[in-house]
């Protein structure tokens, strides 16, 4: 059977992603820091594995872990968290954080995984954000942050077409979830001013079912308007 590990995959875009893999009979190992006892959570394909994704060595070990019960044919870098506001009002604590969840746990995750991902033909697919492709006034370090996963897709797949692995970045806009709990604002409530987090998934299983030989290595995805809400 093939075995997915998803990042962030206890709600939102990553639990999105879950389902889909699953439907397509895929095991799927998530990781997120606490996983509500739901109906989804009862399938037997779905494994939840509760880890701190800044206890980077606790991370390695769990990942070591799977790759001894399952051979892992696709990675998916979804987990991500952002703080927004005046640059000079963030603290190291949370650029730290930023940094290491967004840019150095996807770093670490595929250098571990990468092997095998040769071998079984697998994928790779990031889940980035609009914000690595333009100025992020209010948001400096996290656009940068995922400006720096969005290039680390791009030169991985340079790196590693030749051996048969999909490398993929997707880039989505605002999104309904709880992502902006750190900010003073959130996404709109309509339709056409937000993203829904199956949306963001789908594309996720559109690039998985592409032909092989063909490689989709960027995708954005925007609603029609852009709004966003002020928080009270």
């Amino acid at each position: 059977m093939k075995a997915a590990i998803v990042t962030g995959a206890s709600s939102g875009i990553g639990r999105e992603i879950s389902r889909l893999l699953m439907e397509q009979g895929m095991r799927v190992y998530g990781f997120g820091r606490t996983f509500p006892k739901e109906k989804e959570q009862e399938n037997t394909l779905f494994v939840p594995v509760v880890c701190k994704l800044t206890d980077l060595h606790r991370v390695r070990e769990t990942v070591e872990d799977i790759r001894k019960k399952d051979e892992i044919c696709l990675l998916v870098n979804n987990a991500g968290v952002g703080y927004f506001g005046l640059h000079e009002e963030l603290n190291p604590q949370k650029i730290h954080e930023m940094v290491t969840v967004n840019v150095e746990v996807p770093m670490v995750l595929t250098q571990m995984l990468l092997r095998d991902l040769k071998r079984c033909g697998g994928a790779v697919i990031h889940i980035s954000s609009v914000t690595a492709k333009q100025n992020n006034p209010h948001g400096c370090a996290y656009g940068a942050t995922k400006a720096a996963l969005s290039s680390f897709s791009a030169s991985l797949f340079a790196e590693a077409r030749k051996y048969g692995v999909r490398i993929a970045a997707i880039h989505p806009d605002m999104t309904a979830s709880q992502f902006y709990r750190n900010a003073d604002f959130e996404q709109a409530e309509e339709a056409d001013c937000r993203l829904d987090p199956t949306e963001v998934a789908q594309a996720v299983l559109w690039i998985l079912q592409q032909r092989q030989g063909l490689n989709v290595t960027e995708i954005v995805l925007q609603p029609q308007k852009h709004r966003i809400k002020r928080k009270k």
